[in-house]
């Protein structure tokens, strides 16, 4: 644990620093391309050598938080090398480290006044830093390697980049990352600069931190100050929180908020702040630096209410009072002469709307007090003072309704909660001197359901919408909500790299960044194969959160049916649960391999940072097939089903060791009471109540099977044999339905699973059975032998023997003296095919697969990997193309179609928001010469983000808003369906042309197989 940063004399500094040993294994983490290398050469400064370190000298008239890094610099070099540098204020003989900042640092104002180090395009700038080995910078050096920052964290930041550079993890406390032993390590020549930050704020919030956090962080640091606190959000907690922001290069916080007060928890934690040099904040409910959590302990009749009031956090019934809150807020601010940046604004008390309603002239009221408090307040001249007015949830009407606040306050713009931003500045209006900020999340409590287990963040969405967002101008303040912190380590890392330098990752660039992030973290040896992982990992994630795999949502437009005790994925069509099931499946199997050749010493971060949130969701995926599949199987009597109720509670049972594995044991039981987010019960009403639909149960899944929910059923089998028989695309059962059973058509043509028949047991005696074939060109698996409980059989077309033309294929089934005649459909009319094919009913298309993609005035169409739910996403470019009549640039695709008639077309879309001024989101689609027909994808489905209506909640929780057309095609044959741009920021992920057989299903059908 962290001691406390107190300002300290160094000496003492060296002595009460704990040591952490570095590990001597093989592998590590280590910098990729960088400036520091295990050799000497020519130029090169040896920070480490022949058993000795460089000293490290920091002048005591620095910034506390300059002096401070220097003891973390220290430390990291020996977590590596095993080797301790002295620490000095004056400059010793031999080689050393000079550590300092241009204007406060003596040492550094002293070189560039002799001519030894250059700082243009360093001094002047916002957290700038240069690294660079000079010779015989002061008498008695003979080299050098200065760190000099512009300013505090300009240096803070520099000499945290070394410590990447030698191979220190920004993790290593939190996922317990140890770095690779190194013997030497020496400092290339040259000069070596991060760069000026494209963002001027970047930071995160720690919000929604129970369970996990909340129980975990008391055990961990103990107590607070505060009477009756619970401890844990302390200010040796905040210290690593602190550290790690600065590693990340982030410099801004929005502390922890439910049942906690940063400034009061511990009256150190303000103080803390300030030494390690980072700006504090507060969240867009939490007006003029005061938490709410700080009213609701004081401003409250039984507890004296010094202010007062009655308690009520009303402006208009309790103006007084709140204006006297807020300027204590202030008052504080000043009086511990922390840098912060102050929220105005008002929201309701627990992140809920204002009682008094949204009226501008209320707001406008709000706004001009809390000007008028920070100007008596503060001592300072409000335009030195940055401000925020946050644009979150029903706050943005203000702003849609014309309200605009000071120009020199910024103005946050806010995601939609699930990773879309909500409304971009409108690129007409002058700019503002305060600019733009965004708030985003990567974990999130409220409609459609609370995702705050593991990260589910796709980095090619983020970077969509980060990149869309900095297009716009927004580029002042960036915050995203992080939960607990840990878990969300991998998109809140490239969310701060991206917001220092955006140019730096271009969408090409993101594998190049997730394997630099998989070298930091586990050395480059391994690094491909883990990133591979992650970036599976994210893929699948993003396609549905594990928190609603008990959720199916359905319905067309703007009426939408909930059902919490149903799997998303069809059971019975494509093959859709057992795929993606299966996909899981092997992504943990691949995990697993690259688990064992990691070295002993990153065990313990390879489970957190990667293992245990794949093993864990693939095992929950299997859990929930076992699950749903078994109240089907109940529903047919098949004797499987108790099977599969006891898969479901061995894969429950894996999911509480894994859980318990992680509370326990990694990490030597660091992490006692971290993993107990719950994520399987949610939506049992009769349990937990009106809010379990989207709020987590509040049992904590502690070994207790019917936790799952709905819970498996098992059923009494009768002790005779009797014969089942089930069929693809079906979930009806034989001879119990009466009417034939038909198997889906067979095509040539087609791309969806190949068509099956379940054989199964209803009784406890096993049966012979005999499927026979009423055509030796149709081919059955397995077409006899014995049911015990179940058998599935295969069932093919030879294409080469099997006749033209439409044919029915009788396949009889006998066993326990029963007889199901089951028919197999088979198309094999001869078409002239070019493009893709129909078959089964329908045309299915990724849309990166298209047969052209024509530009024009400047837009291009650009290709996002891994954005769609089952490819890849299609988006005009630049972000910033105006809008136009469906005349230009399109997407094109041939495809051949059997039948001719009305057809209906569903694009699948990134459930992305109407960002701009204009009259919506809008796309067009036609096909061949037809007129192009416009959509309002929200007005067409009614997914009003602005009220989180249920077909937001549906479109968020889905990651798909799905709109459908209706087209008249005269004659079957080759045709072209043209997808037209409208308004930018449209993400086509998938067309779907039904052509009167599509089914039911999560992601849709297969893609259509295509001729070249």
């Amino acid at each position: 644990m962290k001691a406390l940063p107190l300002l300290v004399p160094l000496a003492l500094l060296a002595a009460v620093t704990p040591v952490v040993t570095a590990a001597a294994e093989p592998a590590g983490p280590s910098r990729v391309e960088g400036y520091v290398v295990d050799r000497p050469g020519p130029g090169r400064f040896p920070l480490v050598a022949k058993g000795k370190a460089a000293t490290l000298v920091v002048s005591p008239q620095d910034h506390a938080g300059v002096v401070r890094v220097v003891g973390d610099l220290r430390d990291d070099v020996e977590r590596v090398t095993g080797v301790k540098p002295a620490l000095a204020h004056d400059v010793p003989r031999g080689d050393a480290v000079l550590i300092g900042t241009i204007g406060k640092s003596p040492l550094i104002d002293d070189l560039v006044r002799r001519g030894k180090l250059d700082v243009s395009g360093v001094a002047g700038k916002w957290e700038t830093s240069l690294q660079q080995v000079v010779a015989d910078p002061l008498p008695g050096v003979r080299r050098a390697l200065v760190i000099a920052g512009s300013d505090q964290r300009g240096t803070i930041y520099g000499a945290y980049d070394v410590s990447r550079e030698i191979g220190v993890s920004p993790w290593h406390f939190w996922d317990d990352v140890v770095p690779r032993h190194r013997d030497e390590l020496h400092v290339l020549p040259g000069r070596h600069s991060q760069g000026t930050p494209a963002v001027k704020y970047r930071g995160f919030f720690i919000n929604d931190e129970n369970p996990q956090l909340g129980r975990w962080a008391p055990k961990f640091f103990g107590p607070g100050k505060a009477p009756g606190y619970p401890g844990g959000f302390n200010a040796q907690f905040y210290a690593e929180v602190f550290e790690t922001m600065l590693r990340l290069k982030a410099n801004y916080l929005w502390p922890a908020v439910w049942g906690r007060a940063f400034a009061e928890d511990d009256p150190l934690n303000h103080r803390t702040a300030k030494e390690y040099g980072v700006v504090m904040g507060t969240s867009h409910e939490a007006p003029m630096m005061r938490g709410i959590e700080e009213w609701n302990r004081h401003a409250q009749p039984d507890v004296g209410d010094p202010y007062g009031g009655n308690g009520n956090w009303s402006f208009r019934r309790n103006a007084d009072a709140i204006k006297q809150y807020w300027a204590d807020g202030i008052k504080r601010m000043r009086e511990e002469d922390f840098e912060g940046v102050v929220t105005l604004g008002m929201r309701g008390n627990g992140d809920v709307s204002l009682p008094d309603g949204d009226g501008i002239e209320l707001m406008q009221e709000i706004l001009a007090s809390q000007r008028e408090i920070l100007a008596r307040e503060s001592g300072k001249q409000l335009t030195d003072i940055p401000q925020v007015q946050t644009l979150y949830k029903e706050v943005q009407r203000y702003w849609d309704k014309g309200l605009r606040p000071p120009d020199d306050v910024t103005v946050v713009f806010c995601d939609d909660n699930w990773g879309n931003m909500r409304k971009f500045p409108d690129r007409s209006l002058e700019p503002r001197s305060g600019g733009y900020g965004l708030y985003y999340h990567f974990d999130y409590v409220g409609v459609g359901r609370n995702y705050k287990w593991v990260d589910t963040n796709l980095l090619p969405n983020v970077w969509d919408q980060l990149n869309q967002s900095y297009s716009y101008g927004i580029d002042r303040l960036w915050v995203v909500n992080v939960g607990d912190l840990k878990n969300n380590e991998l998109p809140l890392q490239f969310f701060l790299d991206y917001a220092w330098n955006p140019q730096r990752w271009p969408l090409e660039k993101l594998g190049e960044w997730e394997k630099r992030y998989a070298a930091q973290n586990f050395g480059a040896a391994s690094a491909a194969g883990i990133a591979e992982v992650l970036r599976e990992y994210a893929k699948l994630q993003s396609d549905r959160k594990p928190e609603l795999l008990n959720r199916r949502i359905s319905g067309e437009g703007t009426t939408v049916v909930y059902d919490d005790q149903a799997t998303p994925f069809s059971l019975t069509d494509y093959r859709e649960i057992d795929r993606v099931t299966e996909q899981w499946q092997r992504l943990a199997e691949k995990s697993e391999r690259i688990k064992r050749t990691i070295p002993r010493a990153l065990q313990d971060a390879y489970y957190q940072l990667v293992h245990y949130q794949v093993k864990a969701s693939a095992n929950l995926y299997a859990l929930r097939r076992a699950e749903f599949t078994n109240l089907l199987y109940v529903a047919q009597g098949r004797a499987s089903a108790n099977d599969l109720a006891d898969e479901t509670d061995a894969r429950f049972a894996e999911d509480q060791a894994m859980s318990d594995y992680y509370n326990n044991t990694l990490a030597g039981g660091k992490w006692k009471d971290f993993q107990t987010q719950p994520k399987i019960g949610y939506g049992d009403v009769a349990r937990y109540g009106p809010n379990a639909p989207w709020q987590q149960p509040e049992l904590n899944n502690e070994a207790l099977p019917d936790e799952v929910f709905p819970a498996v059923k098992r059923i009494e089998l009768p002790a005779v044999a009797e014969l089942g028989v089930g069929v693809d695309g079906s979930d009806q059962w034989w001879p119990h339905a009466g009417s034939t059973p038909v198997l889906p058509t067979f095509s040539p043509h087609q791309s969806q699973p190949g068509q099956y028949v379940d054989v199964f047991n209803r009784g406890s005696v096993p049966f012979q059975y005999r499927a026979e074939s009423g055509a030796p060109w149709l081919k059955v698996s397995r077409p006899k032998g014995t049911v015990d409980k179940q058998v599935r059989l295969d069932v093919e077309v030879d294409w080469r023997r099997a006749p033209r033309g439409e044919t029915t294929v009788p396949i009889t089934i006998t066993g326990a003296g029963r007889e199901v005649v089951v028919n197999a459909m088979v198309d094999n009319r001869p078409v002239k095919a070019k493009g893709f094919v129909e078959a089964n009913g329908y045309v299915s298309v990724e849309a990166s697969h298209y047969s052209r993609a024509v530009g024009g005035d400047g837009v291009r169409w650009q290709v996002i990997p891994d954005l769609g739910r089952t490819g890849a996403g299609v988006e005009p470019f630049p972000v910033t193309a105006p809008s136009r009549e469906p005349n230009g640039p399109r997407l094109e695709y041939e495809m051949t179609l059997t039948t001719s008639g009305p057809v209906r077309v569903w694009a699948h879309l990134s459930p992305r928001n109407p960002v701009l001024s204009g009259p919506g989101l809008r796309y067009a689609v036609s096909f061949d010469d037809q007129a192009p027909q416009v959509v309002d994808i929200i007005a067409a489905t009614g997914a009003d983000d602005t009220s989180m209506n249920n077909q937001w909640a549906r479109n968020t929780s889905d990651n798909v808003n799905r709109t459908v057309t209706e087209h008249v095609l005269t004659k079957a044959g080759t045709h072209t369906l043209k997808f037209w741009m409208v308004d930018p920021t449209v993400v086509v992920q998938k067309l779907v042309v039904d052509t009167g057989g599509l089914k039911q299903s999560y992601f849709g059908p297969p893609e259509s197989r295509r001729v070249h």
